[in-house]
């Protein structure tokens, strides 16, 4: 079994799709959750998502420390550290601390660095991270309210988180095939080597060079370079015909988009921010009787902003996110409780979290994948939904924000089915 920790819940997803895509059978474990022996005779990937991207060094390593001890008694024999294909991490930031840790713990003394994921436009090229055709630093990731990326070169983004060596591969060694790769490893002393990766079949070399070792780590696309058996996978099932509905707390322009374009057929309701800051309970009823107000057939789309003058950040003195992910989890469980959707698509990382703890969920089962890094799963609700929700089964896309074509929210509920 490969083992994985993400550092947060659509970058698990993210991860999971990759390596369903390479034919793995993959579920997801939320936080301190777990799988039964059934279930995982049925699996041959898990990966365990964590919220510590941003979270204290200390809590981020015990976490992960944990992740790799339940891994292990669940059969685990290889790992993989995932983080943001962006290296999302400031000098004090949590990546290296969490591969020294996990390293120690598997007892190993090498890992890769490999962040690419070219189908999403995140390449390294001459150990530099390129987002599109512009270097990481050029990027709009240079204004990351929480992880502002200034450098590019992905081994001066590592360096000052651990005391180790990093070294780096180039894209002409990567280009002479595995054992090339395999040997440039071999003869370095470094513990993490960054290695250039431009397409997907780089991706798979690096992923040939490293078959036999205990631990790698990157971003998602390095999974399709780890082929699985292959195997018929019993646990992934639509849930039973029914709504969807659309739960949007990111503001990247990519989910603007996407809103925009459902806008064209779909109802779209904006949250009225000051009324959730002067009573949340009534915002969430007033935007669940919205969404049974709809036509049944439609796919109604709830929202924390349409356009960018929408965003605010603070608003009578209140920090407006962690309102509006209250919010939109409090909407997805009333919304599930009272048996009003089967589905939801929610958009962006702390949203994503929010919802999946409020629905109680333990274990997401992966389905078919929506685009590169967003898939369908399935989750049984939990204590969340003491009433007539409990043991339903919810089908759920988690999307990081700049995840999916323009026509996602309109197009997801046609793979469902």
């Amino acid at each position: 079994m490969l083992g994985s920790i993400a550092d947060d819940f659509t970058g698990a997803t993210d991860l999971a799709t990759m390596l369903r895509t390479s034919g793995h059978r993959v579920s997801v474990v939320i936080e301190d959750g777990t799988l039964s022996p059934a279930q995982l005779a049925e699996v041959d990937a898990v990966v365990v998502a964590l919220k510590t991207r941003t979270a204290p060094r200390a809590e981020a390593v015990t976490a992960s420390l944990d992740a790799v001890t339940r891994l292990r008694s669940w059969g685990a024999d290889r790992f993989y550290v995932k983080y943001c294909s962006t290296f999302d991490s400031t000098d004090e930031g949590n990546i290296g601390p969490v591969l020294d840790a996990v390293a120690d713990a598997v007892g190993t003394d090498r890992a890769v660095v490999a962040p690419s994921l070219p189908a999403n436009g995140r390449t390294v090229y001459q150990g530099h991270l390129f987002v599109g055709t512009d270097l990481l630093e050029n990027s709009s990731m240079q204004h990351h309210p929480l992880t502002p990326m200034t450098r590019s070169r992905v081994a001066d983004l590592l360096r000052p988180q651990t005391p180790h060596d990093v070294g780096e591969v180039a894209l002409e060694t990567v280009r002479q095939g595995a054992d090339a790769v395999r040997r440039a490893l071999d003869t370095s002393a470094a513990r993490y080597t960054v290695v250039d990766a431009i397409t997907d079949d780089d991706l798979v070399t690096i992923g040939a060079a490293t078959a036999g070792d205990v631990l790698v780590s990157g971003g998602s696309g390095l999974a399709l370079g780890i082929p699985g058996p292959r195997l018929p996978d019993a646990l992934w099932s639509a849930p039973a015909t029914g709504r969807g509905a659309v739960l949007c707390g990111s503001v990247s322009a990519t989910t603007l988009a996407q809103i925009a374009h459902a806008a064209q057929t779909q109802p779209v309701r904006l949250i009225d921010v000051a009324a959730a800051v002067g009573d949340e309970h009534a915002t969430i009823a007033e935007l669940v009787a919205w969404v049974e107000e709809q036509s049944p057939d439609s796919h109604p789309v709830v929202c924390a902003a349409r356009e960018r003058s929408d965003v605010r950040s603070h608003l009578d003195g209140v920090e407006v996110a962690p309102v509006v992910e209250r919010v939109l989890a409090g909407v997805a469980r009333l919304l599930v409780e009272r048996g009003l959707v089967t589905a939801l698509i929610v958009a962006g990382g702390e949203s994503s979290g929010a919802v999946v703890r409020a629905l109680g969920m333990g274990a997401l089962h992966i389905g078919p994948e929506l685009a590169p890094g967003v898939c369908w799963a399935a989750g049984a609700v939990d204590d969340a939904a003491p009433d007539a929700g409990r043991g339903r089964t919810v089908a759920l896309a988690l999307k990081s924000g700049n995840f999916g074509a323009e026509d996602l929210f309109t197009q997801a509920w046609e793979v469902l089915a």
